[in-house]
């Protein structure tokens, strides 16, 4: 079994999960020299709402997401605990799995990014991992700002400009559920999946 010594932690809803998704975690492996990325679906995020595919049903897509890359590694930790899902505790139960000589990135978009503050224990999650900021199409990232309001991260944020890809779960939930095109937009294999489960359909998105 090969040794884990620099793991990637990407959470969110990814309802559904896209090639946006995919080329962040991708572009935060080969910059930040990760070994792998743990692609983790939240049963349920304090600071955004539930969306309609069940837990189970975004775990499956992120599966078939990272089928073909060895690297990405879909993860059910958040979905094997109540929710909501904070991130300190999946850091530190990351620690827990991989032994406290791992080093944890913590992967987040420039919007996510903004909010951090007020996610539970941000100074505790600052001490834990490094911060991964990706920037996203109309989404800067101003590291000033962040660190004004958890100095901890000091010298522990990198920020990467790309992959730009303006793909979003949100427009593809309401394309499906307006029986819009989203081929090229996601894996072949997530939209097979969605089309046999009936997902984001007509008032659902």
């Amino acid at each position: 079994m090969t040794t884990v010594r620099r793991l990637g932690i990407y959470g969110g809803t990814f309802a559904p999960i896209h090639f946006g998704h995919l080329a962040i975690a991708e572009e935060v492996r080969w910059v930040c020299d990760l070994d792998q990325v743990l692609i983790i679906p939240a049963a349920a995020q304090p600071l955004k709402p539930t969306h309609s595919a069940a837990p189970h049903h975004r775990l499956a897509m992120v599966r078939l997401a990272c089928a073909g890359n060895a690297a990405l590694i879909p993860s059910p930790l958040e979905l094997e605990r109540p929710p909501p899902s904070y991130t300190i505790d999946t850091l530190r139960i990351c620690q827990e799995r991989y032994g406290v000589g791992v080093h944890l990135t913590l992967i987040v978009g420039a919007d996510a990014a903004g909010d951090l503050p007020r996610w539970r224990d941000p100074d505790q999650i600052a001490r834990i991992a490094h911060l991964a900021v990706v920037e996203r199409p109309g989404h800067l990232f101003d590291p000033a700002t962040l660190l004004a309001a958890v100095p901890a991260f000091t010298g522990r944020i990198t920020v990467i400009k790309g992959p730009q890809l303006a793909i979003s779960s949100t427009d593809l939930r309401h394309r499906l559920a307006t029986g819009r095109p989203v081929r090229y937009q996601l894996p072949d294999a997530v939209l097979d999946y969605i089309t046999r489960h009936r997902l984001y359909q007509a008032g659902e998105a």
